[in-house]
């Protein structure tokens, strides 16, 4: 026999209509309350949430699309959630999402599957899509010739170069200009490219950099630099740094200074330069890219380029709610953002 103080368990509510005689107040009045329509007084507010809280009642979102309203919702598409900074960037952005009203649809990319993505976006009427990471180029600017025929705001984080995009990016071409002049400066001259081949276009856009930097010092990418990323598998990208090393290690006159794709393949490298002996950054300096936790925790530190998430998601929100606000654009927005270059203790002077 249960007390007279026993609670009685929440009534089962599954309308609005039914939230309403619960409460005692007309439906439009509830309606409106959940719509966050203006003019209502704040105990009427109250009194609706704090209803929603004890019955757990979660209203229709595609009841709302019937009355023509919008979801409140971005579709998200990544290149994969395998790196640390990928990672930050779509909590970083799904969190200020979050800080505005709109919730998250994400999908992890495959090359062949971006238009099947974009149907499901479309179909759970999302209001923006936006793409991080790097893509397909031809898939990509297919997609987004789709949204703009659907006149849908979008975005893309990263892929620089795809015609008519909405685009905002790190400056790689940038960060390796200042990269390579601090090499510069220490006095070094011959350069090994880690996982950094003339092909993909956030690859160019690192290489058109490191030309310049030489080029300002009367130095050519081709004899100044070398490369035996064909020579090796990338698999695992700590692997794949330590068998580039052992590559450049087999050389009479390897370079004296080492320039890699991401902080991993730096890290692999060095393990393979200090096994067979060598000081660093005595005998080489290594330069990584992301700056993540683990360029700390190396010994030496590693010297890297920051990609400046915050600032980079910071200028994605701006792009994206004024899309979501006023509408595609009339020209394609392209917004570069500044790297960051972290000197740390693995780069030093050449050695004579």
């Amino acid at each position: 026999m249960s007390s007279p103080d026993s609670k009685k368990p929440p009534p089962r509510i599954t309308s609005t209509a039914d939230l309403a005689r619960h409460i005692g107040l007309a439906r439009t009045t509830v309606s409106r309350v959940l719509n966050g329509q203006p003019g209502l007084k704040p105990s009427t507010v109250e009194r609706v949430q704090r209803a929603l809280a004890e019955t757990g009642f979660t209203p229709n979102a595609f009841a709302t699309l019937l009355k023509g309203k919008g979801t409140s919702s971005v579709g998200i598409c990544m290149e994969n959630l395998l790196t640390p900074p990928l990672l930050r960037k779509l909590s970083t952005l799904q969190r200020q999402l979050r800080g505005q009203d709109y919730t998250s649809l994400i999908e992890v990319y495959a090359p062949g599957e971006s238009r099947t993505i974009l149907r499901h976006f479309l179909s759970m009427r999302v209001e923006a899509v936006v793409f991080i990471g790097h893509f397909d180029p031809g898939e990509l600017e297919a997609r987004i010739h789709e949204l703009i025929g659907h006149k849908l705001p979008h975005l893309v984080i990263d892929h620089h170069g795809i015609p008519h995009a909405n685009t905002v990016t790190l400056d790689r071409a940038q960060a390796m200009r200042k990269l390579m002049d601090h090499l510069l400066a220490l006095g070094h001259r011959s350069f090994g490219l880690l996982g950094i081949p003339p092909a993909p276009p956030s690859h160019l856009e690192r290489i058109h950099g490191i030309r310049a930097a030489l080029a300002a010092q009367g130095l050519a990418l081709q004899t100044n630099t070398r490369s035996f990323d064909a020579q090796c598998e990338r698999a695992q990208d700590f692997e794949f740094g330590h068998a580039l090393a052992g590559q450049f290690l087999a050389l009479k006159l390897p370079p004296t200074a080492y320039v890699a794709l991401n902080d991993e393949i730096a890290i692999g490298a060095m393990r393979a330069f200090q096994e067979a002996g060598l000081t660093i950054p005595g005998d080489v300096s290594v330069t990584g890219f992301n700056n993540q936790d683990v360029c700390t925790m190396m010994a030496p530190p590693l010297t890297t380029v920051d990609q400046e998430i915050d600032l980079t998601i910071k200028a994605a929100m701006q792009v994206l709610m004024s899309q979501l606000r006023n509408g595609l654009p009339s020209r394609p927005v392209l917004r570069t953002i500044p790297p960051g270059i972290v000197i740390r203790q693995s780069t030093g002077r050449a050695p004579r």
